[in-house]
């Protein structure tokens, strides 16, 4: 019987498509296309590596023919981003179109935006960032106070969004703006999303640079921008039901327990061979990430289903960051200053990113009372 609900052993389906997946990035390494790192699906911003994903069809993998996708399950497109992020590629460019904005089209989208968008997400060519969280607001989005004003053929949107993943690099995102006062009763009520082309009239985008000098987050100020009707995703006022819906893709997927999975990898390979000390540690690292794979496999499964998993979402979300930064720390004691070259390079980038891993996608203290509240504990 499985220990966790929900959870289906692979089919040889399923088992070919991860020899298929491990093939081809075997061939990428071959080329020298990319140098495996942590974290790349933030980190690693590479438009050609993903090119050659959408060639081979793993892009859009859960987009129907029709919008020019390849009518896939979720199962199958969880094989492939697991294959990709456990080998350190450069999954960057295109991870929140293809995770977040694709479902959410689908669910929201008009017959024009689907039309419009995924087909071009699908090809690997249209890129989409997140505009979600505000200064002083953190995770906490009933407090957002960017405004939409109702204007002649559609809305007049101000306000500033941070911790913008890739916004210098992608061509829209989603917007989540005020368009009615606030209901003390009901903050989380008046919300609605918008798509918003980044290289509108009125946007500014400033880089906000992470402690190595990186740019992958940024600023996103939007003056007085205008967005037509036909750019509403879904319904006015709905819009903290969408977002709670699309935050289930962002939450719970391998990304959150295999960010650092290069660097375990590695110091497996390290200790065998006598490089670094041995540790018990490594082990148990070991059976938490094949824990967390059961885990979000189900949750993957229960996607395909339609169900809601929002809570085991957030689970997910927060046992697998607090794995990654277990692994970066354990890695920085056992590596040490005079360890093997590279592995003391992916140990740094680890221990850089290690604050991000339990803050981005909502922090793992505020969904700690997400999951309470939804287990009836609060």
């Amino acid at each position: 019987m499985s220990l966790v609900p929900g959870y289906v052993p692979e089919s040889a389906a399923l088992v070919e498509l991860r020899r298929e997946v491990r093939e081809f990035i075997s061939e990428q390494l071959a080329a020298g296309a990319f140098t495996p790192g942590v974290d790349t699906w933030l980190r690693g911003w590479d438009e050609e590596f993903t090119r050659a994903l959408a060639g081979r069809g793993w892009l859009g993998m859960t987009i129907p023919v029709e919008y020019g996708g390849h009518g896939r399950s979720f199962t199958e497109r969880f094989v492939v981003t697991e294959e990709l992020l456990a080998a350190g590629a450069p999954v960057a460019a295109h991870w929140i179109a293809d995770r977040q904005a694709a479902p959410s089209l689908l669910r929201y989208g008009t017959e024009p935006q689907k039309r419009r968008y995924l087909p071009e997400i699908a090809a690997g060519k249209l890129f989409w960032a997140i505009g979600m969280s505000e200064p002083d607001a953190g995770s906490d989005l009933a407090s957002v106070r960017t405004r939409g004003i109702r204007a002649d053929g559609g809305w007049r949107v101000s306000g500033t969004k941070v911790w913008t993943s890739g916004a210098h690099l992608a061509h829209a995102f989603f917007l989540l703006a005020r368009t009615e006062p606030v209901d003390p009763a009901n903050r989380h009520a008046g919300l609605s999303q918008f798509i918003v082309p980044l290289d509108s009239d009125g946007i500014t985008i400033s880089p906000i640079l992470s402690m190595d000098g990186a740019h992958h987050f940024n600023e996103v100020h939007l003056d007085d921008v205008f967005v037509p009707d036909d750019m509403v995703l879904g319904t006015i006022g709905e819009g903290w039901t969408q977002v709670t819906s699309e935050l289930s893709y962002e939450r719970s997927g391998p990304e959150r327990f295999l960010s650092t999975y290069r660097l375990l990898a590695g110091l497996v390979g390290a200790a065998s061979s006598g490089d670094v000390p041995r540790h018990s540690d490594i082990g148990s690292h070991i059976a938490r990430l094949a824990g967390l794979h059961r885990m979000s496999s189900a949750v993957s499964g229960a996607l395909q289903r339609g169900d809601s998993v929002s809570s085991a979402a957030a689970v997910v979300k927060v046992l697998g960051t607090s794995a990654e930064g277990d692994i970066a720390e354990l890695a920085d004691r056992i590596v040490g200053r005079d360890g093997p070259a590279p592995l003391r390079e992916l140990a740094d980038h680890a221990v850089i990113q290690r604050p991000g891993f339990t803050l981005r996608g909502g922090t793992n203290e505020v969904l700690r009372g997400v999951i309470a509240k939804e287990l009836g504990l609060r």
